[in-house]
């Protein structure tokens, strides 16, 4: 991502909150309001996507806890603006809230990727949930919404497992197997698989098997077994690779028009917030449940084969997180700032959870066998 067009997506971004500001001045529920207050979201997913079930599970804990006050409907993406558009709309007022990533957007404020396609520094998703909320991210990311004149309330939940590096025409045995590869992935990790050689194309998920489908892609990555089985990537590949530090620690985006969401009763904005913890628990248990049973169900019923990544590719991304860092920082102070703070927290945490939580894959092989990718 070039800093003119950095600029550029800033520039846009502030223009068409300006034009909100005259829009939505007054408080849209300060005085007694007849009926419930109605919310309408768009997702960046499809609506056949898992990740759009999600949107619509959080819609309807938020709606339920409030016992109707609320009314949040979701759309799926493309319903009102392009997946990589909800900031914009969300922040202009267009729509009055989304269901996201922060990868999603990065050619607004790179170091927004940092909560979902950046190195992690060994954390996993939860351990980012933990950063956000007690290790100073939460007060990280209002500092680049402002920065980029972002008229949105943002909360984060969800942690994802970690992603497969992707799916291809063959196994991938080497980093040199990157060299020249069309591509999909998003966030920072353009940069990193830019980096191993690739020709890198950031798709929405709804676009990525279509692309693959034609030829325009070699190969792609988008989330996990239930997401990609349902976005039909089986159809067009037989190989899946798993594991990878492109996307280790993700976790989604509840987002708010500001203007709208200040304007809300202090009650309300209370049940969202604990509405947003009770689907963060939720989302990640039936992430549980539904991801084991698709990735049975790709090797059974769709002949899919796993294989592992090889360590020398995760050793390669390691390398070169260290000079997209490097680089990213000298170029964005704000860039700087949150991996300085990441960093801190993870160098604990991380050690304290290897010290202290047994390793699974003893108990794995020792009460259902050896076998494994």
């Amino acid at each position: 991502m070039t800093k003119d067009t950095q600029n550029t997506g800033r520039r846009g971004l502030l223009k068409g909150v300006a034009v909100a500001a005259g829009a939505l001045t007054a408080p849209m529920i300060a005085k007694a309001q007849a009926g419930p207050i109605t919310m309408r979201w768009q997702s960046t997913w499809p609506a056949k996507d898992i990740f759009h079930e999600y949107a619509l599970d959080y819609a309807k804990k938020v709606n339920d806890m409030t016992g109707g006050d609320l009314k949040i409907e979701v759309l799926p993406a493309g319903s009102v603006v392009p997946a990589f558009g909800l900031l914009e709309a969300v922040s202009k007022g267009t729509l009055d809230g989304g269901h996201g990533v922060l990868g999603y957007h990065y050619g607004k404020q790179n170091a927004l990727a940092l909560w979902n396609s950046g190195p992690a520094f060994g954390m996993d998703a939860n351990m980012i949930l933990a950063w956000h909320k007690f290790g100073g991210g939460a007060e990280l990311l209002a500092k680049l919404y402002a920065s980029i004149g972002g008229n949105v309330q943002s909360f984060l939940y969800g942690p994802m497992a970690t992603q497969p590096l992707g799916w291809f025409k063959k196994p991938i045995t080497k980093p040199e197997d990157f060299k020249g590869l069309k591509f999909r992935t998003n966030g920072l990790a353009i940069d990193l698989f830019t980096a191993m050689g690739a020709a890198v194309n950031a798709l929405p998920g709804g676009e990525i098997v279509p692309a693959l489908d034609r030829g325009l892609l070699d190969g792609a990555e988008f989330n996990n077994a239930s997401s990609d089985r349902l976005l039909g990537f089986p159809d067009v590949s037989k190989i899946c690779m798993l594991q990878s530090y492109h996307q280790s620690a993700e976790t989604f985006e509840i987002m708010f028009n500001k203007t709208k969401y200040d304007a809300l009763p202090a009650k309300m904005k209370a049940v969202i917030a604990g509405a947003t913890e009770a689907a963060s628990a939720d989302m990640s248990w039936k992430a549980i449940d539904r991801y084991s049973k698709d990735y049975i169900e790709l090797q059974t019923k769709d002949k899919v084969k796993f294989y592992k990544t090889p360590d020398s590719v995760l050793q390669a991304q390691l390398k070169l997180w260290d000079a997209i860092i490097e680089k990213k920082s000298a170029e964005n102070p704000l860039f700087k700032e949150v991996v300085a703070s990441q960093k801190a927290f993870a160098e604990r945490a991380v050690k304290w959870d290897q010290d202290t939580n047994v390793g699974r894959r003893m108990a794995v092989n020792h009460f259902f066998g050896t076998k494994k990718v």
